[in-house]
């Protein structure tokens, strides 16, 4: 994928990041699988767990550096380390269109409703019927994508949520913060799609319509931060089906049907999605 200069290897021989006008705490250089194709660290993670207050003090200065901050786990299945990164395998998040994407994913899912799904999944399906319903309007921006991701991450580190285990905050050199997994080669959505970008260019629009920012990442999980959620049952609906084109599993392994997910979504400022 097209990419900005990587500003990660300067700070092999300078740590602090004086030189990129940041003032990092100790931390790890993190690069690709040894077979991918990229040259160099992909991120760069602090040694010390994540707290409230870290992203805003690093986000805004990283950010003129050229890099994006998000959280990534440590518990469960591993750090970024074991994560076999390939951003050599991505391609850019910009080529794809999204709603072509959610359009596809939505037909692979009505197919594979034909005798493998339970009956509840295909009630579900049926709701919308067979073809994609296309895309969910967008509600006012109620706060600042910036303030909100901020607010968030607080709430990621402050020990009170089961997930993330154990939040580190992370740099990535990417564009915009929906391009941040295709950036790293994130493979945690591999079971239902081996390109990142595609899902990138999903959370590219995302980002235009409802001021997410991608805020946390583990093994097969993402957390986003929603600045712009859906504030009536019947947005939350639309937004749900796009949520299901996205990541099937959290409705045929989570809520268990649309309507049911939906109602969780009204109001809510952090999506999570999950890749079985």
């Amino acid at each position: 994928m097209a990419t900005l200069p990587n500003p990660l290897p300067r700070l092999a021989s300078d740590p602090s990041g004086r030189s990129l006008g940041l003032q990092l705490p100790p931390g790890r250089l993190i690069e690709a699988v040894p077979e991918d194709s990229s040259d160099g660290p992909v991120l760069w993670h602090a040694e010390k767990g994540a707290a409230p207050g870290n992203w805003t003090a690093l986000g805004g200065p990283a950010g003129r550096a050229g890099l994006l901050p998000v959280l990534v786990d440590l518990g469960g299945r591993g750090g970024p380390e074991t994560w076999d990164l390939m951003p050599g395998e991505a391609s850019y998040p910009g080529d794809h269109d999204a709603e072509d994407v959610l359009a596809e994913f939505w037909e692979a899912d009505e197919e594979e409703d034909e005798g493998d799904r339970d009956d509840e999944v295909a009630e579900m399906l049926a709701t919308f019927g067979p073809d994609w319903p296309g895309p969910a309007p967008s509600p006012s921006l109620t706060i600042d994508p910036a303030a909100c991701a901020a607010q968030v991450a607080d709430s990621l580190t402050d020990g009170t949520r089961s997930w993330p285990e154990r939040p580190h905050l992370a740099l990535v050199p990417a564009r915009r913060s929906a391009d941040i997994p295709a950036a790293i080669g994130w493979s945690g959505p591999l079971n239902h799609e081996n390109d990142v970008a595609r899902l990138c260019a999903v959370l590219r629009s995302w980002e235009d319509r409802f001021g997410i920012r991608v805020v946390a990442l583990g093994f097969d999980l993402l957390a986003v931060s929603v600045a712009a959620p859906p504030t009536t049952t019947e947005e939350a609906e639309a937004v749900a089906a796009e949520h299901f084109a996205f990541c099937p599993d959290n409705i045929t392994q989570g809520a268990g049907s649309l309507r049911a997910y939906a109602k969780e979504l009204v109001g809510e400022r952090t999506w999570y999605f999950w890749w079985d």
